[in-house]
C-alpha cells in the first residue's frame, strides 16, 4: 500500500515538474524575444533611417505636419524606384491635403461632400514626387523620386521630406495620437521600423539665425536594415588574383543562383544571343528585378580584387566591379572593404575614398565610390558596365606579408549588401621555397636511383 502512495507521489510529483519547467520555458521564450529592429550591421553599428513627424501647426480638424527621413547609414542608400512609407491611423485620421509627396491610393472618400480629401485609407503609403514636380506642389529636400544617399557618401542628399494636413484627428498635444505600424520599403523589403515615440519638439533656426521656433509636437520612427528581410537570394560575389599565382579563384558556382530554364529567378542570358537587346527588352516588364548575364555565380554584381605588383616599400591592388544585370545602372554606387592595411592606404586612383571606424582607432575599413561625372554611373551589362581603380599600400613592416591570404579582403559590401568571398582554402596561395627544394630533392633522389639502376645493369 505505502509503495502505491509512494509510486503515486512519485507521479504526481514528475507531473508538476513538468509542468513548472515548461511554463518556465515558455516565459523565458517570451521574455528573450526576438525583434526584428534589432538587426545589426558590424561596420555601421549605428546605422539607421530615422522618420521625424514634425506637428508645426493646428487645423481646424487636425494638424499640419513635416515628415522627415533622415538616412544615417554610412553606405548604404535607396535607389531607384525610391522608399515607400506606409503606417495606419490609430483613429479615423483622413489626409487632406500633401506637398512633396502623395499617396499610392486615395481610398473610398464617397461620404465627403464638396472637399474631397487627398486620402481616406486607414493605411495610407506614400511615395516621393518626381522631379520636375511644380514649385507650388513642393518642400525642401522632396522631388528626388525617392532617392536618398547614404550619410557617409552625401549627406547633403541624405535627407527626403513631406508635408502632410491631416484632418478627423486631435488638435492638442493630449488629443492627437501618433499612428502605428510603419513600413519602409527602399523600394523592396528589408527595413524594420519600431513604434513611433514622442520625443522633444525640434526646433528650427531662421535662415538668419536670429530666431528660433519650435514645432508643437515631434514623434520619432527608427527604421533598420536587415539583409535576410531583404532578399532571399545574395547580390554580389568576389574573385581573387594575384601576381604571384597564375590560379584566378571564381566566385564560388552557385553563389546567387544555379542556370535553370524557364522565367524563375535562376534564368538568365546568353551574352551570345543574337538580338540581345530585344531579348533583354522584352524579358518582363518590372526593370528592377535582376536579369543576369549567364554565368557560373548567377550574380549581378561581381567584384574582383587582384594583388598587382610588389615594390620595396609598397604594394599594389586593382578592383574592378562588374555588373552582369541588364537591367540595372547603379548610379552613387558604393563599395566597402575591410582589409588591415587600409590604415597605410597611400593613393587610390579614380575613386573616392573614406575611412570608416566602426571600432573606434582601427582603421581597417574604407567606404569606395565613384568621380562624380566620371565613373559614378556603373553601366548595365555589357561592355561599359564595368569601373576599375587600383590602391597603393604602404608597407608595415611588423604586419606585411603575402602569406595565408593576408593580402586579400576580410570581407567586401556593394552598395550595403555583404558579398559572397570564395573559401579561404582556395585563395592564390605565395609560392614556397621550402615545398620547391621538397621537389628538387624528390627529383634529386629519383635521378640518382635511374643512375643507380643503369649502373648495376652494366655490372
Amino acid at each position: 500500500m505505502f509503495k502505491k502512495m509512494y509510486s503515486c507521489y512519485n507521479t504526481k510529483m514528475g507531473l508538476f515538474r513538468f509542468f513548472a519547467s515548461t511554463i518556465l520555458v515558455l516565459f523565458l521564450l517570451s521574455s528573450f524575444s526576438f525583434h526584428s529592429t534589432d538587426a545589426f550591421d558590424p561596420l555601421d553599428p549605428n546605422g539607421n533611417i530615422t522618420i521625424k513627424w514634425d506637428v508645426i501647426s493646428w487645423a481646424p480638424d487636425g494638424y499640419v505636419a513635416v515628415v522627415t527621413m533622415y538616412n544615417f547609414q554610412q553606405y548604404r542608400h535607396i535607389q531607384a524606384p525610391g522608399w515607400s512609407l506606409g503606417w495606419t491611423w490609430a483613429k479615423k485620421e483622413v489626409i487632406w491635403t500633401m506637398m512633396g509627396g502623395q499617396t499610392t491610393e486615395q481610398g473610398d472618400c464617397s461620404k465627403y461632400k464638396g472637399n474631397i480629401p487627398h486620402c481616406c485609407k486607414k493605411d495610407p503609403t506614400v511615395v516621393d514626387m518626381l522631379p520636375g514636380t511644380p514649385y507650388n506642389q513642393q518642400i525642401a529636400n522632396c522631388c528626388k523620386g525617392g532617392v536618398i544617399n547614404s550619410w557617409g557618401q552625401d549627406p547633403a542628399n541624405a535627407v527626403s521630406s513631406f508635408q502632410i494636413s491631416v484632418g478627423a484627428a486631435g488638435t492638442t498635444n493630449k488629443t492627437v495620437r501618433v499612428p502605428k505600424n510603419f513600413t519602409l520599403k527602399a523600394p523592396g523589403p528589408g527595413y524594420t521600423c519600431g513604434p513611433a515615440k514622442i520625443v522633444k519638439p525640434t526646433k528650427f533656426v531662421s535662415a538668419d539665425g536670429r530666431r528660433v521656433t519650435q514645432a508643437m509636437m515631434t514623434w520619432n520612427v527608427t527604421c533598420t536594415y536587415s539583409q535576410f528581410l531583404a532578399q532571399k537570394t545574395l547580390t554580389c560575389c568576389v574573385s581573387l588574383s594575384s601576381f604571384y599565382n597564375d590560379t584566378i579563384v571564381p566566385c564560388p558556382t552557385c553563389t546567387c543562383g544555379c542556370q535553370s530554364n524557364g522565367t524563375q529567378r535562376g534564368s538568365c542570358v546568353d551574352p551570345e544571343t543574337p538580338h540581345l537587346a530585344s531579348v533583354v527588352s522584352d524579358h518582363g516588364k518590372n526593370n528592377y528585378v535582376p536579369l543576369v548575364q549567364c554565368t557560373k555565380h548567377m550574380c549581378p554584381i561581381r567584384i574582383h580584387w587582384h594583388v598587382k605588383l610588389n615594390y620595396k616599400e609598397y604594394w599594389r591592388v586593382k578592383i574592378t566591379i562588374t555588373n552582369f544585370n541588364y537591367r540595372m545602372n547603379y548610379t552613387q554606387w558604393n563599395l566597402v572593404v575591410q582589409h588591415p592595411n587600409f590604415d597605410n592606404l597611400t593613393t587610390l586612383f579614380s575613386f573616392n575614398y573614406k575611412s570608416l571606424t566602426p571600432y573606434g582607432s582601427i582603421n581597417d575599413t574604407a567606404m569606395l565610390w565613384g568621380v562624380k561625372f566620371y565613373n559614378d554611373l556603373l553601366m548595365q551589362a555589357g561592355p561599359s558596365g564595368n569601373v576599375q581603380s587600383e590602391l597603393l599600400f604602404r608597407k608595415d613592416a611588423s604586419t606585411f606579408t603575402f602569406e595565408k591570404g593576408w593580402a586579400f579582403p576580410h570581407r567586401i559590401y556593394f552598395n550595403g549588401d555583404n558579398c559572397v568571398m570564395p573559401p579561404p582554402d582556395a585563395y592564390p596561395y605565395l609560392p614556397n621555397a621550402g615545398s620547391r627544394w621538397e621537389v628538387s630533392l624528390i627529383t634529386l633522389v629519383v635521378t640518382l636511383m635511374s643512375s643507380m639502376a643503369v649502373v648495376l645493369t652494366y655490372i
